[in-house]
């Protein structure tokens, strides 16, 4: 080969590398794969938090006319790593609700504006109403302009009766895996790489009890949207609305 073939050929050779190393580049994720770093964030997801909430009043609320909860308290997420929501099953679950991640957890009323500390995060509890029947955690952390996959959200709620309402069923529905309290004791689990389902899972038969009850959840997902959606039932499967809610 003389020497203008083989320079003509080292500029085809050296063209297809630039051309794959630009694709490689360019390429879009294939299905499945972790979600793009932090940095490019802004880009995928322009979210106003006043979109899907409007800040909570300091008074009391009623379920929506479907029975949802819409005022909750809820903490900036916390980073909790997963490529995959595969690892949702009980025992991870188990395992990661269990964990402590900040001071009095399962016990904190918390106040809107109030900050705790998770590791070397630094983070603030927001007291807001979703406009939806459905809680857009994935929205609520973009309009925040925090990252928005690989997270562990933790929201809490009151519930006042103004008696005892008896042989009612917390029904849930979340976007992945949850888990939810009442008064303190675990009322559900929804486990497994799930799509939020109104209704999805409904806890035994359980008392609200006259006064204050506090509901408390935490929602973790790897890639994809986080959500959730809660109500009261009776018997019947009929949502339950004869009490307010509040975040205080």
């Amino acid at each position: 080969m003389n020497i203008f073939h083989r320079k003509t050929g080292l500029a085809i050779c050296f063209a297809v590398l630039l051309g794959v190393s630009a694709f490689a580049q360019n390429a879009t994720p294939a299905p499945g794969a972790f979600p793009p770093p932090r940095q490019n964030y802004k880009i995928q997801t322009p979210t106003n938090l006043s979109d899907y909430f409007t800040e909570a009043t300091k008074g009391v609320v009623s379920p929506d006319e479907k029975g949802f909860i819409r005022r909750w308290m809820i903490l900036e997420p916390i980073d909790k790593p997963n490529r995959t929501n595969t690892v949702f099953t009980d025992s991870y679950l188990r395992q990661a609700f269990d964990t402590l991640y900040f001071k009095n957890q399962f016990t904190i009323l918390p106040k809107d504006g109030e900050k705790v500390k998770v590791g070397k995060q630094k983070l603030a509890w927001h007291a807001l109403d979703s406009k939806l029947y459905n809680v857009k955690l994935y929205r609520f952390a973009a309009g925040l302009k925090k990252q928005v996959y690989g997270l562990l959200f933790w929201a809490v709620t009151v519930i006042e009766c103004e008696e005892d309402i008896e042989n009612v069923r917390f029904s849930a529905g979340s976007n992945s895996a949850s888990m939810w309290w009442l008064n303190g004791e675990e009322v559900l689990l929804l486990s497994g790489d799930r799509r939020m389902v109104v209704d999805d899972g409904q806890s035994h038969r359980l008392t609200l009890k006259k006064g204050r009850n506090i509901l408390r959840g935490a929602v973790i997902n790897g890639p994809g949207m986080s959500d959730f959606c809660v109500r009261f039932v009776d018997e019947d499967g009929k949502p339950v609305k004869n009490f307010t809610i509040s975040y205080q």
